[in-house]
């Protein structure tokens, strides 16, 4: 059950590129979420499934020599659904459907494997913890950094459109 979770339904066996495959397997799963309760289940959801991935890549981890194997993919699922949160509230607050924020959802995306893979600044700090919390930090760290470009992003469009 634990590499179940950790690699995400088994997306996280997928190969080439894993983590990539987890977080294109986030973000129907994303969608699912905020058609049931909206983004504050996303921004729920994506805390319960943060704090019990943190527990359940210690167990993981604490079997192997392997640190962060890229199996695990439950990190990159935590750290896309955290990109997508302003999406999803931006959605919520203009009354728009969610899915014709579309350009946010693809932009979320790619920022955030830029940052996960490039890792800048506190992202590679936490990727160097070499613990749990480091291994689902970074993704976190790197959710904030696409999060926050996405924002940057729909402003300007926004701006530039109106």
């Amino acid at each position: 059950m634990i590499r179940a979770f950790n690699t995400a339904g088994f997306i996280g066996l997928l190969r080439p590129a894993p983590g990539t495959w987890g977080s294109v397997a986030a973000l129907p799963v994303a969608l699912l979420i905020y058609v049931i309760g909206g983004p504050w289940l996303l921004l729920v959801m994506t805390i319960a499934v943060a704090a019990l991935g943190v527990w359940t890549i210690g167990k993981q981890i604490n079997a192997h020599d392997d640190k962060d194997p890229s199996e695990i993919v439950i990190d990159e699922v935590a750290g896309q659904w955290v990109a997508l949160l302003p999406v999803a509230f931006g959605a919520w607050q203009a009354g728009a459907a969610v899915t014709a924020l579309w350009p946010g959802w693809l932009a979320a995306f790619v920022l955030f494997r830029l940052f996960d893979i490039w890792k800048p600044g506190p992202i590679g700090w936490a990727d160097r913890r070499g613990d749990a919390l480091g291994v689902m930090l970074d993704d976190l760290i790197a959710g904030v950094f696409a999060g926050l470009g996405v924002a940057v992003l729909a402003g300007i469009a926004h701006g530039l459109l109106m």
